[in-house]
């Protein structure tokens, strides 16, 4: 079964462009995992700084080792200084239909 998820967060303010230069560098490495099937990211149109990030992976195992990938440490260990919240808040999300 496909893992899909909503990863949210909040640039602070001043911190917009380097905000915006990490997730880019990080989505062409995290779409570049094998079991990675989206990482599309988006912006609140109210509210550039806030970002939405879908993320759908192959399968249980494929997002068990996006966590374990090599690049998530050191992205989440630049993002959370420039974001308003703690980490990046995670949604799981399942099928409707």
């Amino acid at each position: 079964m496909k893992k899909t998820l909503l990863a949210e967060f909040t640039a602070k303010p001043g911190h917009e462009d380097q905000v915006a230069a990490l997730v880019a560098d990080f989505a062409l490495l995290v779409r570049a995992e094998p079991g990675n099937l989206a990482f599309d990211v988006y912006r609140k149109a109210s509210d550039p700084r806030a970002y939405w990030i879908f993320e759908e992976y192959r399968d249980e195992a494929a997002f068990t080792a996006h966590l374990a990938a090599p690049h998530g440490a050191p992205f989440n260990a630049r993002l959370v200084p420039m974001i308003e919240e703690d980490a990046s808040v995670l949604t799981f999300l399942d099928p409707a239909g």
